[in-house]
């Protein structure tokens, strides 16, 4: 692997929301200062795929919630997030054009998985448009059905990813 994945540090903040302007068009992306909010109020939920030389190429995150659906007020208010959640949610999976098809997002979402699953969650929570529905299959993500989510005016779809019953 040319690269590592780590928590998020603030220092990150430029880099994280320029990679995000990159992704994603600009009626989707996060802006600064939801960005900065994430970083501050859930740190252990966001990782990021850094080159030796401190490049970051990509990241992952979102807030723990007792929900089993992301609803849009989450993307732009980081106190949805409740610690002892029973879901981790992600909000957005980001790798550069330069570094995608590399296996990089793969590798941050199975890490977000094993992590969400060592702190006992019921599972994982995202959106996402039809076309990537087949992708999050893959990691065991079910379909829930199209989302109430109308974020950046797109169509969203529900997905889920159910770990074994932990009592939460």
């Amino acid at each position: 692997m040319d690269y590592s994945i780590r928590r998020v540090k603030k220092e990150d903040l430029d880099r994280v929301v320029e990679v995000e302007a990159l992704c994603f068009p600009p009626e989707e992306a996060a802006g600064r200062e939801s960005i900065r909010q994430r970083i501050d109020q859930f740190p252990e939920s966001f990782l990021v795929a850094e080159l030796s030389d401190g490049t970051i190429i990509g990241f992952i995150n979102g807030c723990v919630t007792n929900g089993n659906t992301i609803c849009d007020e989450m993307f732009e208010k980081a106190d949805f997030h409740n610690p002892d959640g029973a879901y981790q949610s992600v909000f957005g999976l980001d790798v550069i054009k330069e570094w995608r098809g590399r296996g990089v997002a793969a590798v941050l979402m199975k890490r977000f998985i094993e992590e969400a699953g060592k702190k006992g969650r019921k599972g994982m929570i995202l959106t996402c448009k039809d076309r990537l529905i087949h992708y999050y299959e893959k990691f065991g993500y079910r379909n829930m059905g199209v989302s109430g989510s109308v974020h950046g005016g797109a169509v969203w779809y529900d997905m889920r990813l159910d770990f074994i019953d932990t009592g939460k």
